[in-house]
């Protein structure tokens, strides 16, 4: 797993469904929770996940090119394929 910096300027969408939820819900608790205790970097990593849940691209995973998206399309077609032979 190398780090590649010009990855990082292709937006393709990189989060899988189950994970922007992840994402979604622990950046509204983060963002909640920092409100009260008035701690900025909590803030901050609150709104980070919150975007990258709800963008669907993480730039760190797209420089590690990482994906966590389900790969439905390409596995139906698999499967079909191995029925029909």
């Amino acid at each position: 797993m190398s780090f590649d910096v010009k990855r990082l300027i292709k937006f393709e969408h990189n989060v899988g469904a189950q994970e922007k939820k992840y994402r979604l819900w622990g950046g509204a608790a983060a963002i909640f929770i920092s409100l009260f205790t008035a701690s900025v970097p909590l803030l901050l990593i609150g709104c980070v996940l919150a975007a990258t849940g709800y963008s669907g691209w993480c730039p760190a995973y797209s420089a590690m090119d990482k994906s966590t998206l389900e790969q439905d399309s390409s596995s139906a077609a698999d499967t079909e394929d191995k029925s029909d032979s």
